[in-house]
């Protein structure tokens, strides 16, 4: 809320008397003296607003720990996954956060990558040499039959463009696209669907009066694969994108026996950990600047302390067990100036060497371990309904609130008096300018009488 403007303005006084000046001056100075209070809550307000503007630009500087809090828990405790393929041509691999128990070397044998039904509109149909303006029926309407299962296609228009667009829309399990075989000089365009699963699939297309539009080019197998060599007889699936372990997702491709290895990638944390040291470091600055005889807005305001404990709770957590028990165990050390430094290669050799000790220090946002602590932690500073930061905000702003209010008020009895003390000094400059010109004729009379007496 802004600030309330304290200038009374001088209401106009056109005395006549001599003494008009005065009583002008004496106007002036009642609102002065009584307008002093009111300087000094505007003053209060102006401080208020300075820190309550330091406070959110620390808010600024603790949500971003947050945020490197949040990264550091999206790395999957700390070392992350990856996965690698010895054959990508046989297979890729991928890893999610839910992969991180299922580090190792799993071995993939692909029978078969399957393939999907593929059908074509029957060479007995109309030729369509412009499937943007003809198509292979006359029909309004079509039904789509997949595996008995019928859905009714209505395309936008009659061509084979709009009959394509409809069957993908419909979402009934097939592609369509539209192909050429007559070639440049006697174009032949074919509508050709294809099942989007693996597997033998039925398709099958009528226009109400033709009940079967598509002929079968190729019927789909199942793709089939064993991992590490189970089961026995290789396992089928109507997809070619399986899942081989938690969090850990192949792509078959074509037959042969490759390796996917899933291994740690500490990339994602060091990151994370980079991230978290330059936002503490810009945090612990800003408040290095509240302090001293030139210290900002907030010097001498508790919140500061408060902000400053929490960033220690933070730098001197311990926890898990082995040979990471602290944040200098990841490379992470404190200044004699109170500023972080990182060592990235401490840090790897630790996720390399440790990943279970690391995985067991880092814990969890809601479980334990150092991100539970710095999630409990930075909640209670940066939340935006019960943090310290917008809690002091709000208090700050309230009382802001309650100055300006108490200015208004405070101007408002000054105005009143003000034109209380112009009528009163505008009656008395009128009395004074009375006996004034009453003073003037009786010394003219008398000058003219003692004229008369001298020269009489």
């Amino acid at each position: 809320m802004g600030s309330s403007s304290v200038s009374i303005s001088a209401n106009a006084f056109n005395g006549t008397s001599t003494y008009a000046s005065s009583l002008q001056q004496a106007i002036t100075q009642a609102v002065n003296i009584a307008s002093l209070p009111m300087q000094l809550l505007q003053n209060d307000v102006t401080t208020l607003q300075s820190q309550s503007s330091e406070l959110t630009t620390l808010q600024g500087k603790f949500s971003a720990i947050s945020t490197a809090i949040q990264s550091l828990g999206s790395a999957n405790g700390g070392a992350g996954l990856s996965a690698s393929v010895g054959d990508p041509t046989i297979a890729t691999a991928t890893v999610d956060s839910t992969a991180a128990i299922t580090a190792g070397s799993y071995q993939i044998t692909v029978t078969s990558p399957g393939s999907s039904t593929t059908t074509l509109s029957s060479a007995t149909l109309p030729t369509v040499a412009d499937p943007t303006t003809t198509s292979i029926s006359t029909s309004g309407s079509f039904t789509l039959s997949v595996n008995g299962t019928n859905t009714t296609i209505t395309p936008a228009a009659n061509t084979l463009n709009a009959l394509a667009q409809a069957i993908n829309s419909s979402n009934a399990g097939v592609s369509a696209t539209i192909i050429n075989i007559g070639g440049p000089s006697a174009p032949d365009y074919r509508l050709s669907l294809q099942s989007t699963s693996l597997g033998a699939t039925s398709i099958q297309l009528s226009d109400g009066t033709t009940p079967n539009l598509l002929t079968t080019l190729q019927t789909g197998t199942p793709a089939q694969y064993q991992v590490n060599g189970q089961p026995s007889t290789p396992i089928s699936s109507n997809t070619s994108t399986v899942t081989i372990a938690p969090g850990v997702t192949v792509s078959l491709l074509s037959a042969g026996t490759t390796t996917v290895t899933v291994g740690q990638d500490p990339s994602a944390a060091e990151n994370a950990l980079s991230s978290l040291v330059s936002a503490y470091n810009a945090a612990a600055t800003e408040l290095a600047t509240n302090h001293g005889n030139n210290g900002g807005a907030l010097t001498g305001q508790s919140v500061v302390l408060s902000l400053q404990r929490s960033l220690q709770n933070l730098i001197h957590f311990t926890g898990g067990a082995g040979n990471v028990t602290g944040l200098a165990d990841l490379g992470i050390t404190v200044g004699s100036d109170g500023q972080l430094s990182f060592d990235p290669t401490k840090f790897a050799s630790v996720a390399a060497s440790d990943p279970q000790d690391l995985a067991t220090f880092l814990g969890t946002a809601t479980t334990s371990g150092f991100l539970a602590t710095a999630t409990n932690t930075l909640n209670g500073v940066d939340d935006a309904a019960s943090g310290t930061i917008q809690t002091s905000i709000a208090a700050f702003q309230k009382q802001i609130t309650a100055d300006n209010n108490k200015i208004t008020d405070d101007q408002n009895s000054i105005v009143t008096m003000q034109n209380t003390l112009t009528q009163q000094m505008s009656e008395a400059d009128a009395a004074i300018a009375a006996l004034e010109s009453q003073a003037s004729y009786f010394q003219q009379l008398f000058t003219a009488t003692q004229d008369a007496i001298q020269n009489g």
